[in-house]
């Protein structure tokens, strides 16, 4: 932690190895806490980025602020990083005052020490009454080994926090701005971990945030910045927040596609969509803020058919109607996910797909083209996550689209594909 554009998720990205959250050189870029995991020496831990602390009125500063203090509260141990360059600033006084009572141990990190001259001045920190100082450039790593072989002497011995990941579900929560994307993740969490506002772009980074369920389910949700079109996204910081969405959705199981019932359906929510189609992922479509809604016995099933209408490439995802704000349904959400990420894993044995598919062709079979009749002789699966199948035919030319899509159909019918996408590939048999 520390105040505005020191470099704090330039440090965080160099700890974790991988540049997660984003940089440039504007302060508050950084808003909500930003969570990894660091490996030092066969030590792993979990790490925290904090948005810069700022006791001055206006631009989220109370918000980042509350942010930092509950990261504070969760930690074992904190690096309060500072500046060589600007050396110490009455902010960084503030925040010293603020870290002496603590009874937890503070590194004071000294950065942007890139030569002898700021190397030097970090003696001057010796003021703020926080220990010896360590001078570090996280931009190019000088002093940074120094620095992490402090942190893990000083960590207490605990569990490996990446232990059982396997078994962990990743779900990214995609939208346009001010859907109520982090106001969906406070609830799932039960905690205000992510700043909302009503202000469109609040969010900026991807967020991955840890939950565990009462009955032992484990999720990682990855909470992303609102996804404009194009032609808005024009300052440094939409762009990577962009990036960062599209990057979200790629490493997730299942995405969760919302939708402001209020708003409806517009052209930028079908662009989002279809980021997660186009990427394979699982979806469920969560139709939010339905509590904004007047409605009567047969809102719901318009809205739904509405939905449909619009997404028709999105007949296999289920849709849920919620509020975020008030807690409607919401519960409901994670055992969804759960349902659809065990159809994606599913594989179903080739004896058993085999017996499906002539009965598909029993009931339905391939219409003669001039005169040629396609042969199916055999089907498999091949890959889970979408799940994928081969089918073996006589011409390549014969398996139409429509064909195709009626085999899809009927595996659906056979076995429980909600949520997720299913393909088909034909190849020929020599």
């Amino acid at each position: 932690m520390g105040r505005p554009n020191v470099g704090k998720s330039t440090l965080f990205n160099r700890i974790i190895g991988k540049r997660q959250a984003i940089v440039l050189d504007t302060p508050g870029v950084t808003r909500d806490r930003n969570y990894g995991v660091a490996d030092w020496n066969g030590k792993k831990f979990n790490i925290i980025d904090t948005g810069g602390m700022n006791f001055q009125k206006g631009d989220f500063n109370s918000e980042i602020n509350s942010q930092v203090e509950s990261a504070l509260a969760d930690a074992d141990l904190i690096i309060f990083l500072t500046d060589s360059k600007s050396g110490i600033t009455d902010l960084d006084a503030q925040i010293g005052k603020l870290l002496r009572p603590r009874k937890k141990d503070v590194i004071l990190a000294v950065n942007k020490a890139d030569n002898d001259m700021y190397r030097l001045n970090a003696y001057d920190f010796y003021n703020l009454g926080l220990g010896d100082p360590i001078a570090i450039s996280a931009n190019h790593g000088t002093g940074v080994g120094d620095l992490l072989d402090l942190v893990t002497k000083k960590l207490p011995d605990q569990e490996d926090p990446s232990e059982n990941d396997h078994d962990q579900i990743n779900v990214s929560i995609i939208g346009e701005p001010n859907v109520g994307k982090s106001s969906l993740v406070n609830r799932l969490i039960g905690d205000e971990r992510l700043i909302v506002s009503s202000e469109a772009g609040t969010t900026r980074d991807a967020i991955s945030l840890d939950l565990k369920t009462e009955d032992g389910e484990k999720f990682k949700l990855i909470d992303t910045a609102g996804i404009r079109r194009s032609g808005k996204v024009q300052e440094a910081v939409e762009k990577f927040s962009v990036i960062r969405a599209k990057n979200a959705v790629e490493d997730s199981d299942v995405s969760l596609v919302l939708i402001d019932a209020k708003a409806g359906i517009r052209e930028q929510d079908k662009r989002v969509a279809g980021i997660a189609f186009e990427s394979g992922r699982s979806i469920i479509i969560v139709v939010n803020k339905w509590d904004l809604i007047e409605k009567d016995d047969h809102t719901m099933k318009e809205f739904e058919q509405y939905v449909r209408d619009e997404f028709p490439y999105l007949s296999f995802a289920p849709i849920v109607f919620i509020s975020a704000q008030t807690g409607l349904r919401v519960s409901s959400i994670l055992p969804l996910v759960s349902e659809v990420y065990a159809n994606s894993i599913k594989r179903i044995p080739s004896a058993v797909l085999n017996d499906v598919l002539f009965d598909a062709i029993s009931m339905t079979p391939p219409a003669a083209h001039k005169g040629k009749i396609l042969k199916l002789f055999y089907l498999t699966q091949v890959e889970v996550k979408p799940p994928l199948f081969i089918v073996f035919v006589n011409d390549l030319k014969l398996f139409h689209f429509s064909y195709e899509r009626y085999l899809i159909n009927y595996l659906r019918k056979v076995f429980d594909f909600t949520g997720v996408p299913v393909k088909i590939k034909a190849r020929e048999r020599s």
